[in-house]
């Protein structure tokens, strides 16, 4: 051998034991996390490296098989079983071991047939890489509306968030039924609590999550409605999941909802903005330059929550989104301005006229819409505010009062006839 051969092939062997460690030691987990929901229940392995995996279904009983391949087993990881809730409508128990010696095996063991999804995610705000597990029932429930509708599933939620609701929880059981409530002559109100789940939307400087509260501002604009006759109601999500924005309206569509109102408490680039404004879409731009970006700052949910864009459903839904009329805006900027005139009687105002962008949950072809910021939760004082119940309670009835202002001169059967 010539010494340059030899030279040569010391050099490889030295690059090969050089790279060894790296390829064997694959991904580290970050973080694990469950999100259960009557809409399906999300499992996320979050990891500083790119994961692949494989699935299978397993029936008598019901399991969902799973083969994480780039993974060693890790105390981080064994932490999936134990995040299992007893209340999980998917999910009765969890299994992690090595497979082999690259490949982690993740057994669920299901309550009920489902549809599982399985994607990953690219590093996303303040997310590294997500392999995401999506449980969907095999048959898909109904869109209901509550009219009146009995105490719903709110006992374990409000045990586990006691300590922040003070208040709240007083209105989190509905209105018993009223018998002139005929679906027939009945007003059905869509809510959308915005962000939720692996998107927490925008987060104050003392940790308050804007997810957590627009959840609880709708539930009281949810129990207003519940108390008014001839209203039913509607909400896109009533806990703590994600939902893609053209879920949400879809959701809205499926129930022949005649108003939907997306509520929000965004945050922005410096604590010193404030104020609450009125968004509706527009047809040709925004209305301004700073209405632009916060379209374009809500429209991001779907990255940071986590969707896959390859299903048929998710492409079916960009050709709906693209269809909204002229007359559901001209209803919709009628409902905002109201509900404006309506939240500056007592509250700081950012925008003294209903703002217009091309915000994705807005796109409905037929229900007027509307998305309420109700104030910037990345100013102190107003996440200060809003984590009072007292304030939310008022910027719900403020919202729920701008609503019945529009239905008093616009009833819902002549919006359909305009609409049609």
């Amino acid at each position: 051998m010539t010494a340059r051969r030899q030279f040569l092939v010391q050099t490889s062997s030295l690059l090969l034991l050089l790279a060894a460690p790296d390829i064997a030691r694959g991904a580290t987990m970050v973080a694990v996390r469950v999100w259960p929901a009557s809409d399906y229940t999300r499992v996320t392995l979050e990891s500083d490296g790119a994961l692949s995996a494989t699935h299978f279904l397993v029936t008598g009983p019901d399991r969902l098989v799973i083969d994480v391949k780039g993974l060693e087993l890790s105390d981080r990881l064994r932490q999936l079983v134990a995040k299992i809730r007893p209340d999980d409508p998917y999910i009765a128990d969890a299994r992690v071991a090595q497979f082999a010696p690259d490949v982690v095996r993740i057994v669920f063991d299901l309550k009920r047939a489902v549809k599982p999804q399985v994607f990953t995610l690219p590093p996303v705000a303040a997310y590294q890489n997500r392999m995401v597990f999506d449980l969907y029932p095999a048959e898909a429930a109904p869109v209901v509306a509550a009219a009146g509708s009995p105490r719903d599933s709110l006992g374990d939620w409000l045990r586990a968030h006691r300590s922040q609701l003070d208040g709240d929880n007083v209105v989190a059981t509905a209105a018993p039924p009223r018998r002139d409530r005929r679906p027939g002559h009945s007003v059905l109100l869509a809510l959308d609590p915005g962000h939720g789940g692996e998107d927490p939307g925008a987060t104050g400087p003392g940790g308050t999550h804007e997810k957590d509260v627009v959840l609880l501002i709708a539930r009281h604009i949810r129990e207003l409605a519940l108390r008014t006759p001839n209203m039913r109601v509607m909400m896109t999500r009533d806990s703590d999941f994600f939902v893609p924005l053209w879920n949400r309206v879809q959701k809205a569509q499926q129930a022949n909802a005649d108003l939907f109102t997306s509520v929000h408490a965004d945050g922005w680039y410096t604590p010193q903005a404030r104020g609450a404004s009125v968004y509706c879409l527009s047809e040709h731009g925004a209305s301004s330059v700073e209405a632009r970006m916060m379209a374009q700052r809500e429209n991001a949910a779907d990255a940071v929550g986590g969707i896959d864009i390859h299903t048929q459903d998710y492409q079916v839904a960009k050709v709906m989104l693209d269809m909204s009329t002229a007359a559901q805006i001209n209803a919709s900027l009628k409902m905002a301005s109201r509900t404006l005139q309506q939240i500056g009687d007592f509250a700081h105002l950012h925008a003294n006229q209903v703002q217009q962008a091309g915000f994705v949950v807005l796109k409905s072809p037929s229900v007027p819409s509307m998305l309420v910021e109700t104030a910037f939760i990345s100013n102190p004082e107003e996440e200060a505010r809003l984590q009072t119940p007292a304030y939310r309670h008022k910027v719900a009835r403020a919202i729920f009062d701008g609503i019945r202002e529009y239905l008093a001169t616009r009833p819902p059967l002549a919006r359909r006839r305009t609409l049609a």
